[in-house]
C-alpha cells in the first residue's frame, strides 16, 4: 500500500474527539472499521483511506451525523447523498456548488458559505459570524466534502490555488497539504478556499449508476482520487520548493541524481500524467502565489526569485497558470475587509 493511499492516525484522533467517547467505545469502534487502537499512542503511524472512510460512515450511523458532531446541528445520515444528488442536476460545476454550498449552510449552523467568481479567480468564503474560530480539522473536514464533490462533478481534480483559514495553525499539516495544497494560511481574517474560476463553467455530466458507485466508496475516494499527485512527481516538487530557481537542474541532471536515464525519468513522470517542464511550472506557481499575498515583496523580486528574465516573463506566465494577472491575484488575496 502506497503513502498515498493512507491517512494519518493523527486524523483519526481528531475524528474521535466529538464523536466518540474515549475509552471502551473508542476502542470498539476502531477495532470494527480495521484500526489498531494501540496506533492512537503513535504521532507517524497512518491507515488505509479504507479504513479511515469505514471510520467516518460508522459515526455517521452511531452519531446520526457526517460531520463528527462538529457543529450544534447534525449533518444527518443521508446528507452527503443528498447534496451530491441534488448538485448534479444543475447544469454546470457553479450552479452545482451554489446549491451544495445553500444546503449545507442551511443545516450547519456555524459554517455558512458563499461561492464569489471575481473575473478567472473564485472563491468559497464561510460567513462566520462568532468570534472564535473552529479547530483546523471542522475547516479541512468541510473543504474535504465540499472540494470533493466538486471535483467529482467536474470529472477532474480542482487544483486549489491558496486555503486561508481564521484559525492558529496545528502542530500536524502534512495530510492537509496534500489533500488540499501547499499554500494554507492561518490566522487570517477569513476562512476561504481560492481556486480559479475556468472551472465553474464545465458541465455537469452524472448519471444515477456513476453517483451510486461514487456513494459506495465516499469518501475514501476523495480523500485518495482528488489529492495533489504523489510519488516521483511530489518527491521532485519538494525538492524543487527547498532550491533556488536558478540551481534548478536540467533533465539530465535530475535522473543522473535520481540514479536513472533521461528516458525513464521522462517514463516514469509520464505514468503519472506529469512532465518536468509541468513539475516546474507548478513549484513556480505555488511560490509566486505565496509571495504574492505579502505586499512587500515586488513583482520584480518574485519574478528574480522565480528566475524569470523580467517581470513581463512573470506576468505571461502566471496568466497562463491561474488566467489572472498577478496584480490581480494579489488585490483579491489581500482584500480581507469585505
Amino acid at each position: 500500500m502506497s503513502e498515498k493511499d493512507t491517512i494519518s492516525i493523527q486524523l483519526v484522533r481528531e475524528a474521535l474527539l466529538q464523536s466518540c467517547a474515549p475509552g471502551i467505545a473508542t476502542q470498539e469502534v476502531l477495532i470494527k472499521v480495521g484500526i489498531d487502537p494501540q496506533l492512537l499512542d503513535s504521532t507517524d503511524a497512518r491507515v488505509p483511506a479504507t479504513a479511515y472512510a469505514r471510520l467516518w460512515r460508522l459515526l455517521a450511523r452511531r452519531g446520526d451525523d457526517e460531520f463528527f458532531g462538529m457543529d450544534p446541528r447534525k449533518l444527518k445520515s443521508g446528507s452527503f447523498a443528498f447534496l451530491c444528488r441534488s448538485a448534479m442536476v444543475q447544469p454546470n460545476v457553479a450552479a452545482g456548488l451554489v446549491s451544495g454550498l445553500a444546503f449545507l449552510s442551511l443545516i450547519l449552523e456555524h459554517l455558512p458559505a458563499q461561492l464569489v467568481r471575481q473575473q478567472s479567480l473564485a472563491e468559497i468564503v464561510l460567513l462566520e459570524d462568532d468570534k472564535d474560530p473552529r479547530r483546523a480539522f471542522t475547516y479541512f473536514t468541510y473543504w474535504m466534502i465540499v472540494h470533493g464533490v466538486a471535483c467529482w462533478l467536474a470529472g477532474r481534480r480542482i487544483p486549489i490555488l491558496a486555503i486561508e483559514l481564521r484559525c492558529s495553525k496545528p502542530d500536524f499539516c502534512d495530510d492537509y497539504q496534500v489533500m488540499f495544497s501547499e499554500n494554507l494560511r492561518f490566522d487570517r481574517p477569513r476562512t476561504r478556499m481560492i481556486f480559479s474560476a475556468d472551472c465553474l463553467d464545465l458541465p455537469i455530466k452524472r448519471s444515477p449508476e456513476e453517483l451510486k458507485r461514487f456513494l459506495a466508496h465516499a469518501p475514501a475516494n476523495i480523500l485518495v482520487k482528488y489529492r495533489d499527485p504523489q510519488s516521483l512527481a511530489s518527491r521532485i516538487k519538494h525538492d524543487l520548493r527547498h532550491l533556488p530557481a536558478e540551481h534548478w537542474p536540467e533533465t539530465e541532471a535530475l535522473a543522473q541524481r535520481l540514479c536513472m536515464s533521461a528516458s525513464t525519468l521522462r517514463r516514469r513522470l509520464a505514468e503519472e500524467g506529469q512532465t518536468y517542464q509541468g513539475l516546474k511550472d507548478s513549484v513556480r506557481k505555488e511560490l509566486a502565489i505565496v509571495w504574492l499575498a505579502e505586499p512587500a515583496i515586488s513583482f520584480s523580486d518574485i519574478a528574480t526569485r522565480l528566475g524569470f528574465a523580467d517581470v513581463s516573463s512573470f506576468y505571461k506566465a502566471f496568466r497562463k497558470w491561474s488566467g489572472s494577472n498577478p496584480g490581480h491575484y494579489r488585490s483579491l488575496i489581500l482584500n480581507d475587509t469585505e
